[in-house]
């Protein structure tokens, strides 16, 4: 949907999509289907200049806006949604809060090889005993002379089998005051990780132990006080979610469209039955006012970081289309649409998990909801 894009937005989606078809279109299905990180892809694309799009260019990114990266997300997605991935974790997610808040040194040492695809940054915020009520994290920086010593563990951390760097939420103190960040790099004595478990996309995570793990003080990010800092840059990794939602239900649309307009029974294509059309029309309704609330979203950005009621909305309406479209598109191709020979059903199984991942629809409700009545609620019991 390109009717709201200025000239050089179609422009540079035009281009990325080109890049997208003669780059990585072939080997596409293959990767849906290998949990491992593509490196040889993340470095293809740092050359592109399609990582830190939205970076200031002082840090090495290319100064674009967060609708830019929307663009080369989506159009990458509906070509090879892997890669689609790497771009969301090259601009968005970890990446963007650690370039938001990490001091000159910091950057200095670990952006370079992130923005070369060199490097990965896997994000540690939800633990067993706190996902959506992330403000109960219990995992510890205790000072210790010019160290921190950390001990807890996180849970289902995109790339953490992968990756070489974790940007990991700590309590540094009692109450959300007490919560920061810290970055942990992959070796770090006494940190290790679990055996890889596998989500229902084929996608691949691994616990994150921490035992004692002893950490210099540079390694700090936010220290008390910065929990709400970097929960705001969590708004922008829901625009990444929400763009590869309706990006993946565009892919299965489409496919699943050129499959009706072909296949026939009972003597006409599927496509003249009108069953068939009416899912397709409340389909491409529900995705085209997705796209929107999303652009909006993302140009309605101040200070660089969207409100969190406008990526609410968004992503609540992506991840509704996005599964929607890719599950109608499964449906209206029976047994082709169900096979792995074809992305769409991995476009099923992953906007399946994005309505989960990133902050579920049910929480996002709850915060759509309070902007309507102009008032907090609290989830918790015995208020």
């Amino acid at each position: 949907m390109q009717t709201e894009l200025d000239e050089g937005q179609h422009d540079f989606a035009e281009s990325v999509r080109a890049f997208g078809r003669k780059h990585l279109a072939d080997g596409a299905l293959a990767r849906a289907h290998d949990p491992a990180y593509s490196w040889d892809v993340a470095e293809l694309l740092a050359g592109q200049g399609l990582l830190g799009l939205t970076l200031p260019e002082a840090d090495g990114g290319q100064g674009a806006s967060l609708l830019d990266a929307v663009i080369a997300i989506q159009e990458l997605g509906q070509i090879c949604p892997k890669s689609a991935d790497i771009v969301q974790a090259g601009n968005f997610g970890p990446l963007r809060t650690f370039a938001e808040y990490a001091d000159a040194g910091q950057k200095a040492r670990w952006l370079p090889d992130l923005l070369a695809g060199r490097s990965l940054l896997a994000l540690g915020m939800s633990e067993p005993e706190a996902g959506s009520a992330v403000t109960d994290l219990r995992t510890e920086a205790r000072k210790d002379g010019d160290s921190y010593v950390l001990n807890g563990t996180k849970i289902w951390s995109t790339h953490s089998v992968d990756a070489n760097l974790y940007l990991v939420y700590v309590r540094f103190g009692p109450g959300v005051g007490g919560i920061g960040s810290v970055i942990v790099e992959r070796g770090t004595p006494r940190f290790g990780l679990g055996q890889p478990s596998t989500y229902m996309s084929g996608e691949q995570w691994a616990q994150l132990y921490f035992d004692d793990c002893r950490i210099p003080t540079e390694n700090v990010l936010l220290g008390e006080g910065g929990f709400k800092r970097q929960i705001s840059g969590f708004n922008v990794e829901r625009l990444g979610n929400a763009a590869r939602s309706l990006a993946l239900g565009r892919l299965a649309f489409d496919t699943a469209r050129e499959h009706v307009l072909q296949r026939e029974q009972f003597g006409r294509p599927l496509a003249e039955f009108q069953g068939l059309q009416w899912k397709f029309a409340e389909v491409a309704v529900a995705l085209d006012a997705a796209q929107l609330l999303l652009h909006r979203a993302a140009r309605g950005a101040e200070g660089g970081l969207p409100s969190a009621y406008d990526t609410a909305v968004a992503k609540l309406a992506a991840n509704e289309a996005g599964f929607r479209a890719a599950n109608e598109a499964v449906q209206a191709m029976g047994a082709m649409g169900y096979s792995t020979e074809s992305l769409v059903e991995y476009c099923l199984r992953r906007t399946r998990g994005w309505m989960i991942a990133g902050g579920s629809l049910e929480i996002l409700k709850n915060r759509i909801a309070e902007e309507v009545f102009g008032r907090r609620f609290s989830q918790r019991s015995g208020r």
